[in-house]
């Protein structure tokens, strides 16, 4: 969809959100009606910070309707855990193995049930019930996970040998590359060809640009206090940042001789995250001021109000195009990672155990995995982009102690650290071969993003996206 297409759908939800008028809602407030769009004779409005948040604050309730805040409120036990009588979870696979493993001893109690018929006994697939308690099982093609979900066998990322393109033949596998890269002698390597491949970080002092080897640095811009999210448009040959201390989001041409910051636009405090959609031309921005993902468009002159709501404590947004997807972290009470399509629509949670504070992503497009670091854990990790596959890739390893910038190019994973003052990496598929940058004139290195071409392929044609005020209108729905 051509841009002045695309701004007209959102220029219409504009005018359906915020009606000029006495009564309008703010950008930072939702509208407390019905169907959640502004009307003129409506004059009730509420922050978005407590939109979702298990309180409701409209008088009718329109703040936390399940379609707002991602479906119903989950339960206090998953499928996978046994409910003991007072309220305690345990593991279902600990229920009837003459263990009290409830306070009460109630996974203990009625084992002569087949528990099967409850809940398929919180497993995935296929239930085999025991003389004494029962077992999951999984389908041929497909492993057990944690005594209960089943997930399919996927040799290539087992093998976890190749860059990018992995085909597996007669037993064996057989690696290729994108096209934009080659081959090297290593087996399963690939190397971008053309230009020379480009780290761009922020920092307390300056917008920064290094070699990936680190080896040539340089000043882009000594615009102070922008220790926060980056992200670029490499086609437009702009970059894009903000300090959550700040109430804008500031871009930067390269291709100007001057190279002068600018205002994109103001009114938006506590952003923490950015992703550039390069093939609709569109922002996205996560703000822990607003609890809420929100988008306009790339030159700013279109914004709307938030896409997702009822974040706890937002961090890293990011986005694949080409797939119609989007992703985006929450930390807080109830850490995870998420995923819907880019209008917002089908949300679905990718990662809500074994993560405590994520604060950065990033994507391998060719491979299709999703890259997280996480500050709390001192790890980084990888995932599918549907939530399968998971894999711890960097440990703690003194350079982990406090992340927050992350990116993923070729064969290996990009980071910095706060604490440190470094900018890292290491081999994306083990965490193998650090490299550290010391960063001796750079003081607290922050957002991070590989400057390439090939880090943002193109498609042929542009996917329509319909935002809010479309969303009666049909279209194909990606899959997280």
């Amino acid at each position: 969809m051509e841009l002045p297409g695309l701004l007209l759908l959102v220029t219409g939800f504009l005018r359906s959100n915020c009606a000029a008028g006495v009564g309008q809602c703010s950008l930072e407030e939702f509208p407390c009606t019905a169907d959640g769009v502004h009307h003129p004779s409506s004059s009730s409005c509420v922050s978005l910070s407590v939109v979702c948040d298990g309180q409701p604050d409209c008088q009718n309730g329109a703040d936390e309707r399940p379609e707002k805040c991602g479906g119903a409120k989950p339960k206090s036990c998953r499928s996978s855990e046994f409910s003991c009588s007072n309220g305690r979870c345990v593991p279902h696979s600990w229920r009837c193995d003459h263990y009290r493993d409830c306070e009460d001893g109630s996974d203990e109690d009625n084992c002569s049930q087949n528990e099967c018929e409850v809940n398929n006994g919180g497993c995935s697939h296929i239930c085999l019930d025991r003389p004494l308690g029962f077992v999951c099982d999984c389908p041929p093609g497909m492993r057990l996970l944690q005594d209960t979900h089943c997930e399919e066998v996927d040799p290539c990322l087992d093998a976890d040998v190749c860059d990018q393109l992995c085909v597996q033949s007669s037993g064996s596998l057989t690696c290729g590359c994108e096209e934009g890269y080659q081959e090297t002698s290593e087996s399963g390597r690939c190397l971008s060809t053309g230009d020379a491949t480009g780290l761009v970080f922020s920092s307390s002092a300056e917008i920064g640009w290094m070699s990936s080897s680190g080896s040539d640095q340089r000043k882009i811009s000594d615009s102070t206090g922008a220790a926060g999210p980056l992200a670029a448009s490499i086609a437009n040959g702009a970059i894009y940042w903000s300090n959550p201390e700040h109430t804008g989001v500031y871009r930067l041409s390269l291709a100007d001789g001057d190279q002068t910051p600018a205002v994109l636009f103001e009114g938006t405090r506590g952003i923490v995250g950015l992703a550039v959609d390069w093939v609709h031309e569109l922002l996205y921005w996560t703000s822990n001021h607003t609890r809420a993902l929100h988008v306009s468009s790339l030159n700013g002159s279109e914004q709307h109000g938030a896409l997702i709501t009822g974040l706890t404590q937002p961090a890293a947004v990011a986005v694949q195009p080409l797939l119609r997807l989007l992703f985006w972290a929450d930390g807080g009470v109830s850490p995870r990672i998420e995923c819907s399509s880019l209008d917002g629509m089908d949300r679905k949670a990718l990662v809500t155990s074994i993560i405590r504070n994520p604060v950065s992503i990033s994507l391998d497009i060719p491979r299709g995995l999703l890259y997280w670091a996480d500050s709390g854990l001192h790890t980084i990790s990888r995932i599918r982009y549907d939530g399968q596959h998971r894999k711890m890739v960097v440990e703690s390893n003194g350079y982990l102690d406090e992340p927050f910038g992350l990116a993923v190019f070729e064969d290996r994973v990009y980071w910095s650290d706060h604490l440190t003052g470094s900018i890292c990496s290491a081999d994306k598929h083990n965490g193998r071969s650090l490299r550290v940058t010391q960063n001796a004139g750079t003081r607290s290195p922050a957002g991070l993003l590989i400057y390439h071409p090939l880090i943002q392929p193109t498609a042929h044609l542009r996917l329509q996206i319909h935002l809010p005020d479309s969303f009666n209108t049909p279209m194909l729905r990606p899959s997280c």
